[in-house]
């Protein structure tokens, strides 16, 4: 099982809020998705003891290691309520949003939405790809975030919506009017050029 521990500087918030998350909490640690918080204690990193939470990361079978005092830092936070449930609903239904034409700038555009951990705006990258892909396809880097971005709020669904992973990722693609691979378009031919950098953003996009 992969371990990873939190960065400190991807985010810039206030790190003296108070870390009040508890063993069995259900949270959400942006760009890896929604897990449940298995541990707290003191652990040494760098020569540094501190407190960290132990966050497992079920879709993707990864633990993360969080630093209590900078939780807020890097965007941890409860997995939404049936209220905010209703308007991340609301915003996967409603209609494409207006994205840059510009293959390279959209894809830019949509990473730092993505990179906010505003589960808004991750709802929003979701649906604009999803209707991108119905109408004209997706390039291989658009294919591979919009697979990532998918997996990232259905994690987070599974645990508001009280489903097993599965029934999250067929009640998401639903939604969606999408298969569990995406649909069968074809690959826009001007997409092509620009695959690698894409490849290379997407990575940078949803992982450490």
């Amino acid at each position: 099982m992969p371990e990873t521990t939190a960065d400190d500087d991807l985010f810039e918030t206030d790190s003296s809020a108070e870390c009040d998350f508890q063993v069995g909490d259900n949270v959400v640690y942006p760009h890896h998705g929604a897990g449940v918080v298995k541990a707290r204690a003191p652990r040494k990193v760098l020569g540094e003891e501190r407190d960290y939470l132990k966050i497992r990361i079920l879709h993707n079978d990864m633990t993360v290691h969080v630093p209590c005092d900078q939780a807020a830092q890097v965007g941890l936070r409860r997995v939404i309520d049936e209220e905010t449930m209703s308007k991340v609903l609301a915003v996967l239904g409603g209609p494409c949003t207006e994205m840059p034409k510009n293959w390279n700038r959209r894809f830019k555009h949509n990473r730092e939405k993505i990179k906010t951990g505003d589960i808004h705006e991750l709802a929003e990258v979701v649906r604009n790809l999803a209707v991108r892909e119905n109408e004209k396809g997706l390039s291989t880097g658009e294919k591979q975030m919009f697979t990532r971005a998918k997996k990232v709020l259905a994690s987070e669904l599974m645990y508001a919506l009280e489903k097993s992973e599965e029934e999250a990722e067929a009640y998401l693609d639903d939604l969606l009017g999408t298969s569990p691979t995406g649909s069968t378009s074809a690959v826009a031919a001007s997409d092509d050029d620009e695959e690698l950098v894409a490849d290379d953003d997407a990575e940078l996009a949803l992982q450490d």
